[in-house]
Protein backbone atom coordinates (compact mmCIF):
# COMPACT_ATOMS: atom_id res chain seq x y z
CA UNK A 1 0.00 0.00 0.00
CA UNK A 2 1.47 3.39 -1.03
CA UNK A 3 2.26 5.92 2.13
CA UNK A 4 0.33 8.83 1.47
CA UNK A 5 0.90 10.28 4.66
CA UNK A 6 4.82 10.62 6.92
CA UNK A 7 5.88 12.95 9.53
CA UNK A 8 9.47 13.89 8.30
CA UNK A 9 11.15 16.19 11.54
CA UNK A 10 9.62 19.53 11.88
CA UNK A 11 7.82 19.77 8.54
CA UNK A 12 4.46 20.05 7.60
CA UNK A 13 3.44 16.90 5.20
CA UNK A 14 0.10 16.33 4.19
CA UNK A 15 -1.63 14.15 1.75
CA UNK A 16 -2.47 16.42 -1.27
CA UNK A 17 -5.34 15.30 -2.87
CA UNK A 18 -7.56 16.66 -5.87
CA UNK A 19 -6.53 17.94 -9.41
CA UNK A 20 -6.01 21.50 -9.17
CA UNK A 21 -3.14 22.92 -10.92
CA UNK A 22 -2.08 25.76 -13.07
CA UNK A 23 -1.51 27.36 -16.55
CA UNK A 24 2.66 27.92 -16.30
CA UNK A 25 2.26 29.93 -19.19
CA UNK A 26 0.67 32.51 -17.29
CA UNK A 27 2.20 35.31 -15.16
CA UNK A 28 1.38 34.52 -11.43
CA UNK A 29 2.21 36.25 -8.44
CA UNK A 30 4.53 33.52 -7.10
CA UNK A 31 6.87 31.29 -8.32
CA UNK A 32 5.87 27.97 -6.51
CA UNK A 33 8.19 24.91 -6.66
CA UNK A 34 8.28 20.68 -6.75
CA UNK A 35 11.04 19.06 -6.06
CA UNK A 36 10.73 15.96 -8.00
CA UNK A 37 12.86 12.99 -6.81
CA UNK A 38 15.57 14.29 -5.11
CA UNK A 39 18.17 12.11 -5.32
CA UNK A 40 21.31 14.10 -5.43
CA UNK A 41 22.06 16.96 -2.73
CA UNK A 42 22.13 19.70 -5.38
CA UNK A 43 18.18 19.70 -5.16
CA UNK A 44 18.42 20.57 -1.58
CA UNK A 45 21.68 23.24 -2.66
CA UNK A 46 18.74 24.96 -4.92
CA UNK A 47 16.95 25.79 -1.28
CA UNK A 48 19.90 27.09 0.60
CA UNK A 49 18.40 30.43 0.51
CA UNK A 50 15.41 32.08 0.31
CA UNK A 51 14.58 34.06 -3.02
CA UNK A 52 11.66 37.16 -2.69
CA UNK A 53 8.71 35.76 -4.77
CA UNK A 54 8.84 32.60 -4.40
CA UNK A 55 6.53 30.52 -2.20
CA UNK A 56 7.79 28.94 0.97
CA UNK A 57 5.91 25.96 0.33
CA UNK A 58 7.88 23.17 -1.47
CA UNK A 59 5.99 20.30 -2.99
CA UNK A 60 7.93 17.30 -3.21
CA UNK A 61 7.11 14.12 -4.85
CA UNK A 62 9.62 11.20 -4.15
CA UNK A 63 9.83 7.52 -3.70
CA UNK A 64 10.20 6.29 0.18
CA UNK A 65 13.82 5.92 0.74
CA UNK A 66 17.08 7.18 1.70
CA UNK A 67 17.59 9.96 -0.71
CA UNK A 68 14.37 11.73 0.40
CA UNK A 69 15.28 11.11 3.92
CA UNK A 70 19.03 12.90 3.21
CA UNK A 71 16.86 15.90 1.21
CA UNK A 72 14.59 16.80 4.34
CA UNK A 73 17.77 16.57 6.52
CA UNK A 74 19.30 19.00 4.43
CA UNK A 75 15.88 20.74 4.22
CA UNK A 76 15.75 21.22 8.16
CA UNK A 77 19.89 21.85 8.74
CA UNK A 78 18.95 25.09 6.57
CA UNK A 79 15.34 26.17 8.36
CA UNK A 80 17.01 25.74 11.94
CA UNK A 81 20.76 26.93 11.37
CA UNK A 82 21.52 30.44 13.48
CA UNK A 83 22.52 32.52 10.42
CA UNK A 84 20.32 33.37 7.93
CA UNK A 85 17.67 30.54 8.34
CA UNK A 86 15.34 29.71 5.57
CA UNK A 87 11.27 29.11 6.22
CA UNK A 88 10.82 26.31 3.76
CA UNK A 89 7.79 24.12 4.34
CA UNK A 90 8.47 20.89 2.89
CA UNK A 91 4.44 19.36 1.13
CA UNK A 92 5.81 16.01 0.33
CA UNK A 93 3.58 13.02 -1.63
CA UNK A 94 5.40 9.70 -1.45
CA UNK A 95 4.65 6.57 -3.20
CA UNK A 96 5.47 4.76 -6.19
CA UNK A 97 3.24 6.62 -8.83
CA UNK A 98 5.22 9.91 -7.58
CA UNK A 99 5.95 10.99 -11.14
CA UNK A 100 2.40 10.69 -12.52
CA UNK A 101 0.72 12.21 -8.90
CA UNK A 102 2.58 14.83 -9.45
CA UNK A 103 1.75 15.88 -13.28
CA UNK A 104 -1.55 15.32 -12.45
CA UNK A 105 -1.78 18.03 -8.98
CA UNK A 106 0.63 20.88 -10.86
CA UNK A 107 0.93 22.39 -7.26
CA UNK A 108 3.68 24.33 -8.56
CA UNK A 109 5.08 26.09 -11.53
CA UNK A 110 8.57 25.07 -11.65
CA UNK A 111 10.09 21.52 -11.10
CA UNK A 112 13.33 21.00 -9.75
CA UNK A 113 14.73 17.75 -10.77
CA UNK A 114 18.24 16.68 -9.20
CA UNK A 115 18.69 12.67 -8.39
CA UNK A 116 19.14 9.53 -10.44
CA UNK A 117 19.73 10.50 -13.87
CA UNK A 118 18.61 7.37 -15.73
CA UNK A 119 14.87 8.75 -16.07
CA UNK A 120 15.83 12.66 -16.21
CA UNK A 121 14.63 12.49 -19.67
CA UNK A 122 11.57 11.39 -19.00
CA UNK A 123 10.72 13.60 -16.18
CA UNK A 124 11.98 16.69 -18.14
CA UNK A 125 9.43 15.47 -21.08
CA UNK A 126 6.65 14.86 -19.13
CA UNK A 127 6.96 18.00 -17.03
CA UNK A 128 7.31 20.25 -19.90
CA UNK A 129 4.38 18.33 -21.90
CA UNK A 130 2.34 19.35 -18.72
CA UNK A 131 2.91 22.71 -19.12
CA UNK A 132 5.46 23.41 -16.02
CA UNK A 133 9.00 25.04 -16.54
CA UNK A 134 12.23 23.16 -15.66
CA UNK A 135 15.08 23.69 -13.79
CA UNK A 136 17.34 20.87 -13.57
CA UNK A 137 20.38 20.13 -12.73
CA UNK A 138 23.33 18.54 -14.58
CA UNK A 139 23.35 16.49 -16.68
CA UNK A 140 19.88 16.51 -18.25
CA UNK A 141 21.02 13.53 -20.78
CA UNK A 142 23.52 10.93 -20.22
CA UNK A 143 22.69 8.71 -23.19
CA UNK A 144 23.73 9.55 -26.64
CA UNK A 145 19.95 8.04 -27.51
CA UNK A 146 18.40 10.37 -25.62
CA UNK A 147 19.69 13.70 -27.11
CA UNK A 148 17.14 13.64 -29.78
CA UNK A 149 14.72 13.72 -26.85
CA UNK A 150 16.58 16.61 -25.24
CA UNK A 151 15.94 18.59 -28.71
CA UNK A 152 12.21 17.56 -28.63
CA UNK A 153 12.21 18.83 -24.98
CA UNK A 154 13.22 22.62 -25.81
CA UNK A 155 10.40 22.25 -28.65
CA UNK A 156 7.76 21.29 -26.44
CA UNK A 157 9.13 24.28 -24.09
CA UNK A 158 8.93 26.56 -26.93
CA UNK A 159 5.23 25.42 -27.80
CA UNK A 160 3.88 25.51 -24.31
CA UNK A 161 5.75 28.89 -23.34
CA UNK A 162 7.91 27.53 -20.49
CA UNK A 163 11.15 27.46 -19.81
CA UNK A 164 13.92 24.39 -19.43
CA UNK A 165 16.78 25.49 -17.83
CA UNK A 166 20.05 23.80 -16.30
CA UNK A 167 21.90 24.77 -13.69
CA UNK A 168 25.33 25.48 -14.83
CA UNK A 169 27.00 26.48 -11.44
CA UNK A 170 30.70 27.34 -12.73
CA UNK A 171 29.74 30.23 -14.55
CA UNK A 172 29.42 31.97 -11.50
CA UNK A 173 32.91 31.01 -9.80
CA UNK A 174 34.81 33.93 -9.44
CA UNK A 175 37.98 33.40 -11.50
CA UNK A 176 35.77 31.63 -14.16
CA UNK A 177 34.13 34.79 -14.37
CA UNK A 178 37.80 37.25 -14.45
CA UNK A 179 38.81 34.65 -17.27
CA UNK A 180 35.92 35.28 -19.44
CA UNK A 181 36.07 39.20 -18.78
CA UNK A 182 40.29 39.20 -19.18
CA UNK A 183 39.58 37.15 -22.50
CA UNK A 184 37.85 39.96 -23.78
CA UNK A 185 40.32 42.48 -23.50
CA UNK A 186 41.65 42.17 -27.21
CA UNK A 187 44.67 44.74 -25.85
CA UNK A 188 45.27 42.24 -23.25
CA UNK A 189 44.77 39.26 -24.49
CA UNK A 190 44.57 39.76 -28.52
CA UNK A 191 42.95 37.45 -29.85
CA UNK A 192 41.96 33.40 -29.15
CA UNK A 193 44.44 30.87 -30.66
CA UNK A 194 43.23 28.68 -32.74
CA UNK A 195 45.00 25.50 -31.27
CA UNK A 196 45.89 22.11 -31.97
CA UNK A 197 44.68 18.88 -30.51
CA UNK A 198 48.10 18.13 -29.42
CA UNK A 199 47.98 22.09 -28.33
CA UNK A 200 44.60 23.24 -27.22
CA UNK A 201 43.41 26.95 -27.49
CA UNK A 202 41.28 26.05 -24.69
CA UNK A 203 42.02 23.51 -21.39
CA UNK A 204 39.60 22.47 -18.98
CA UNK A 205 40.52 19.71 -16.35
CA UNK A 206 38.29 18.84 -13.03
CA UNK A 207 39.55 16.94 -10.32
CA UNK A 208 35.95 15.42 -7.97
CA UNK A 209 35.97 13.29 -5.20
CA UNK A 210 33.11 10.59 -4.43
CA UNK A 211 33.77 11.24 -0.52
CA UNK A 212 33.23 14.81 0.32
CA UNK A 213 32.11 17.17 2.82
CA UNK A 214 28.64 19.44 1.88
CA UNK A 215 27.14 21.77 3.90
CA UNK A 216 29.42 20.91 7.02
CA UNK A 217 28.26 17.39 7.34
CA UNK A 218 29.98 13.88 5.52
CA UNK A 219 28.51 13.70 2.38
CA UNK A 220 25.84 10.27 2.08
CA UNK A 221 26.47 9.41 -1.56
CA UNK A 222 23.01 7.09 -3.02
CA UNK A 223 24.49 3.57 -4.14
CA UNK A 224 22.97 4.30 -7.58
CA UNK A 225 26.06 7.22 -7.63
CA UNK A 226 28.33 4.71 -8.98
CA UNK A 227 26.43 3.27 -11.61
CA UNK A 228 27.06 4.79 -14.91
CA UNK A 229 23.64 3.56 -16.11
CA UNK A 230 22.01 5.55 -13.04
CA UNK A 231 24.26 8.11 -12.75
CA UNK A 232 26.21 9.14 -15.86
CA UNK A 233 29.59 8.87 -16.67
CA UNK A 234 32.15 11.29 -16.03
CA UNK A 235 32.07 12.51 -19.97
CA UNK A 236 28.80 13.22 -19.59
CA UNK A 237 28.52 14.66 -16.01
CA UNK A 238 30.77 16.16 -14.55
CA UNK A 239 31.97 17.12 -18.20
CA UNK A 240 29.22 18.91 -19.20
CA UNK A 241 30.59 21.92 -17.11
CA UNK A 242 33.58 22.23 -18.56
CA UNK A 243 31.80 22.25 -21.96
CA UNK A 244 29.25 24.86 -20.94
CA UNK A 245 32.65 26.59 -20.09
CA UNK A 246 34.33 26.64 -23.08
CA UNK A 247 31.20 27.87 -24.86
CA UNK A 248 30.21 30.40 -22.68
CA UNK A 249 34.17 31.68 -22.06
CA UNK A 250 34.84 31.81 -26.27
CA UNK A 251 32.20 32.20 -27.70
CA UNK A 252 29.85 34.76 -25.50
CA UNK A 253 26.04 35.08 -25.89
CA UNK A 254 26.49 33.66 -29.46
CA UNK A 255 24.55 30.92 -30.84
CA UNK A 256 25.79 27.72 -31.62
CA UNK A 257 24.64 25.07 -34.10
CA UNK A 258 25.36 21.83 -32.78
CA UNK A 259 25.40 20.68 -36.81
CA UNK A 260 27.46 23.27 -37.97
CA UNK A 261 30.13 24.23 -35.46
CA UNK A 262 31.50 21.20 -33.35
CA UNK A 263 33.37 18.62 -34.45
CA UNK A 264 34.57 16.04 -32.52
CA UNK A 265 37.89 14.87 -32.66
CA UNK A 266 39.30 12.24 -29.67
CA UNK A 267 37.44 11.09 -26.79
CA UNK A 268 38.50 8.70 -24.37
CA UNK A 269 37.15 7.28 -21.03
CA UNK A 270 38.64 5.15 -17.71
CA UNK A 271 37.64 3.54 -14.29
CA UNK A 272 38.38 4.75 -10.93
CA UNK A 273 38.69 2.01 -9.02
CA UNK A 274 36.54 1.70 -5.33
CA UNK A 275 37.17 -1.12 -2.36
CA UNK A 276 34.40 -2.08 -0.13
CA UNK A 277 35.27 -0.35 2.48
CA UNK A 278 35.51 2.63 0.64
CA UNK A 279 32.00 1.88 -0.65
CA UNK A 280 30.72 1.79 2.26
CA UNK A 281 32.27 4.80 3.95
CA UNK A 282 30.49 6.52 1.19
CA UNK A 283 27.14 5.22 1.13
CA UNK A 284 26.62 3.27 4.10
CA UNK A 285 25.97 0.41 2.57
CA UNK A 286 27.80 -3.13 3.97
CA UNK A 287 27.32 -4.76 0.49
CA UNK A 288 27.41 -4.29 -3.25
CA UNK A 289 24.01 -4.30 -4.82
CA UNK A 290 23.46 -6.52 -7.48
CA UNK A 291 22.84 -4.02 -10.27
CA UNK A 292 26.72 -3.16 -9.74
CA UNK A 293 27.43 -6.33 -9.89
CA UNK A 294 28.91 -6.52 -13.32
CA UNK A 295 30.93 -3.61 -12.62
CA UNK A 296 33.05 -5.29 -10.10
CA UNK A 297 36.10 -6.89 -11.13
CA UNK A 298 39.08 -8.79 -8.12
CA UNK A 299 37.14 -7.46 -5.17
CA UNK A 300 36.97 -3.89 -6.38
CA UNK A 301 34.44 -1.69 -8.11
CA UNK A 302 35.26 -0.26 -11.11
CA UNK A 303 33.33 3.34 -12.44
CA UNK A 304 33.72 5.43 -15.41
CA UNK A 305 34.16 8.39 -13.82
CA UNK A 306 37.07 9.65 -15.18
CA UNK A 307 36.73 11.07 -19.20
CA UNK A 308 38.31 13.37 -22.16
CA UNK A 309 37.11 15.29 -25.08
CA UNK A 310 39.11 16.76 -27.63
CA UNK A 311 36.85 18.97 -30.00
CA UNK A 312 36.73 21.88 -32.03
CA UNK A 313 33.86 24.41 -31.50
CA UNK A 314 33.79 26.91 -34.70
CA UNK A 315 37.47 26.01 -35.65
CA UNK A 316 38.86 26.34 -31.74
CA UNK A 317 40.29 23.34 -30.95
CA UNK A 318 39.28 22.67 -27.03
CA UNK A 319 40.05 20.11 -24.44
CA UNK A 320 37.68 19.26 -21.38
CA UNK A 321 38.63 16.32 -19.02
CA UNK A 322 37.34 15.14 -15.54
CA UNK A 323 38.94 13.27 -12.91
CA UNK A 324 37.19 11.26 -10.12
CA UNK A 325 39.34 10.13 -6.62
CA UNK A 326 37.85 8.67 -3.40
CA UNK A 327 38.70 10.96 -1.35
CA UNK A 328 41.02 14.43 -1.37
CA UNK A 329 44.30 14.77 0.41
CA UNK A 330 43.91 16.73 3.87
CA UNK A 331 43.19 20.49 3.50
CA UNK A 332 42.22 20.12 -0.08
CA UNK A 333 39.26 19.49 -2.33
CA UNK A 334 37.53 19.43 -5.69
CA UNK A 335 40.27 21.52 -7.99
CA UNK A 336 39.78 23.25 -11.26
CA UNK A 337 42.84 24.03 -13.74
CA UNK A 338 42.04 25.77 -17.16
CA UNK A 339 44.19 27.72 -19.64
CA UNK A 340 42.26 30.05 -22.41
CA UNK A 341 45.48 30.81 -24.86
CA UNK A 342 45.26 34.62 -26.79
CA UNK A 343 48.02 35.75 -29.28
CA UNK A 344 48.55 38.26 -26.45
CA UNK A 345 48.40 36.40 -23.35
CA UNK A 346 47.12 33.20 -22.01
CA UNK A 347 45.02 33.14 -18.68
CA UNK A 348 45.63 30.57 -16.42
CA UNK A 349 43.41 29.27 -13.35
CA UNK A 350 45.28 27.26 -10.73
CA UNK A 351 44.23 25.71 -7.79
CA UNK A 352 46.37 23.40 -6.33
CA UNK A 353 48.84 23.48 -3.19
CA UNK A 354 50.70 26.68 -4.18
CA UNK A 355 47.11 28.43 -3.95
CA UNK A 356 45.75 26.82 -1.11
CA UNK A 357 43.31 24.80 -2.93
CA UNK A 358 41.63 27.97 -3.83
CA UNK A 359 41.26 28.98 -7.46
CA UNK A 360 43.55 31.84 -8.99
CA UNK A 361 43.84 33.17 -12.15
CA UNK A 362 47.28 34.78 -13.58
CA UNK A 363 47.69 36.09 -16.97
CA UNK A 364 50.78 35.50 -18.26
CA UNK A 365 52.65 36.68 -21.68
CA UNK A 366 54.33 34.31 -23.82
CA UNK A 367 58.11 34.44 -24.82
CA UNK A 368 57.38 34.75 -28.19
CA UNK A 369 55.02 38.49 -27.09
CA UNK A 370 57.08 41.89 -27.21
CA UNK A 371 56.67 42.10 -22.75
CA UNK A 372 57.67 46.15 -23.34
CA UNK A 373 54.19 46.03 -25.12
CA UNK A 374 52.07 43.49 -23.22
CA UNK A 375 53.11 45.32 -20.10
CA UNK A 376 51.95 48.49 -20.70
CA UNK A 377 48.95 46.83 -22.06
CA UNK A 378 48.13 44.67 -18.93
CA UNK A 379 48.69 48.07 -16.90
CA UNK A 380 46.44 50.18 -18.76
CA UNK A 381 43.60 48.49 -19.65
CA UNK A 382 43.32 46.16 -16.38
CA UNK A 383 41.36 48.87 -15.10
CA UNK A 384 38.22 47.79 -17.25
CA UNK A 385 37.90 44.80 -15.65
CA UNK A 386 38.65 46.22 -12.23
CA UNK A 387 35.42 48.81 -12.88
CA UNK A 388 33.31 45.44 -13.05
CA UNK A 389 34.71 43.75 -10.02
CA UNK A 390 36.11 46.46 -7.74
CA UNK A 391 38.42 45.24 -5.38
CA UNK A 392 40.10 43.21 -7.83
CA UNK A 393 44.12 43.81 -8.28
CA UNK A 394 47.18 42.42 -9.90
CA UNK A 395 50.56 40.86 -8.28
CA UNK A 396 53.56 40.74 -10.21
CA UNK A 397 55.02 37.15 -9.86
CA UNK A 398 57.57 37.52 -12.23
CA UNK A 399 58.69 39.55 -15.56
CA UNK A 400 55.94 38.16 -17.15
CA UNK A 401 53.37 37.07 -14.87
CA UNK A 402 50.85 38.64 -12.93
CA UNK A 403 48.36 36.84 -10.37
CA UNK A 404 45.09 38.97 -10.44
CA UNK A 405 44.35 39.09 -6.72
CA UNK A 406 40.69 38.50 -5.49
CA UNK A 407 38.79 39.73 -2.22
CA UNK A 408 37.54 37.45 -0.42
CA UNK A 409 33.79 38.13 -0.38
CA UNK A 410 34.12 37.31 -4.37
CA UNK A 411 34.85 33.47 -3.01
CA UNK A 412 31.41 32.45 -1.99
CA UNK A 413 31.84 28.97 -2.74
CA UNK A 414 30.66 26.23 -5.15
CA UNK A 415 27.44 25.80 -2.83
CA UNK A 416 25.78 29.52 -2.84
CA UNK A 417 26.60 29.12 -6.92
CA UNK A 418 23.32 27.36 -6.70
CA UNK A 419 20.83 30.24 -5.30
CA UNK A 420 22.89 32.51 -7.91
CA UNK A 421 21.48 30.00 -11.12
CA UNK A 422 17.95 29.83 -9.09
CA UNK A 423 18.13 33.75 -9.40
CA UNK A 424 18.85 33.61 -12.82
CA UNK A 425 16.71 31.71 -13.56
CA UNK A 426 13.66 33.54 -11.43
CA UNK A 427 14.59 36.22 -14.04
CA UNK A 428 14.32 34.71 -17.04
CA UNK A 429 10.68 33.41 -15.79
CA UNK A 430 10.02 37.52 -15.27
CA UNK A 431 11.12 37.94 -18.45
CA UNK A 432 8.99 35.34 -19.80
CA UNK A 433 11.88 34.12 -21.63
CA UNK A 434 15.48 32.58 -22.08
CA UNK A 435 18.64 34.92 -23.86
CA UNK A 436 18.33 33.89 -27.64
CA UNK A 437 21.84 31.78 -27.44
CA UNK A 438 20.88 29.77 -24.13
CA UNK A 439 18.59 27.09 -25.91
CA UNK A 440 20.66 26.09 -28.97
CA UNK A 441 23.67 26.24 -26.60
CA UNK A 442 22.69 24.03 -24.37
CA UNK A 443 21.79 21.33 -27.17
CA UNK A 444 25.06 21.57 -27.96
CA UNK A 445 26.71 21.13 -24.87
CA UNK A 446 24.73 17.86 -24.69
CA UNK A 447 25.11 16.49 -27.98
CA UNK A 448 29.15 16.96 -27.94
CA UNK A 449 28.61 15.15 -24.00
CA UNK A 450 26.32 12.70 -25.15
CA UNK A 451 28.32 12.47 -29.02
CA UNK A 452 31.98 12.29 -26.72
CA UNK A 453 30.61 9.02 -25.07
CA UNK A 454 29.59 6.90 -27.85
CA UNK A 455 33.17 8.05 -29.55
CA UNK A 456 34.66 6.30 -26.07
CA UNK A 457 32.58 3.31 -25.89
CA UNK A 458 34.12 2.80 -29.68
CA UNK A 459 37.16 3.03 -28.75
CA UNK A 460 37.20 0.86 -25.58
CA UNK A 461 35.57 -1.62 -27.34
CA UNK A 462 38.31 -2.48 -29.90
Amino acid sequence: MLKNNLIISCFLLFFLAGTGGCKTNQKMDKVRLITLDPGHFHAALVQKTSYPNVSDEVYVYAPDGDDLREHMKRIKDYNSRTESPTHWREIVYIGDDYLERMLAEKRGNVVVTSGNNGRKAEYILKTLQAGINVLADKPMVIAPEDFDVLRYCFDVADENDILLYDIMTERYEITTQLQREFSRQQEIFGQLERGTPENPAVTKESVHHFFKTVSGNPLTRPAWFYDVGQQGEGIVDVATHLVDLVQWECFPEQILEYTDDIELLQARHWTTSLSLSQFTQSTGMDNFPDYLKKDIVNDSLRVYSNGEIIYRLKGICAKVSVTWNYEAPPGAGDTHYSIMRGTKANLIIRQGAEQQYIPVLYIEIPEAVDLQAATANVEKYFPNVEKKYPGIALKKISDRVWEVQVPQHYHNGHEAHFGQVTEKFLQYLQDGKLPDWEAPNMIAKYYTTTQALRIAKAGSAK
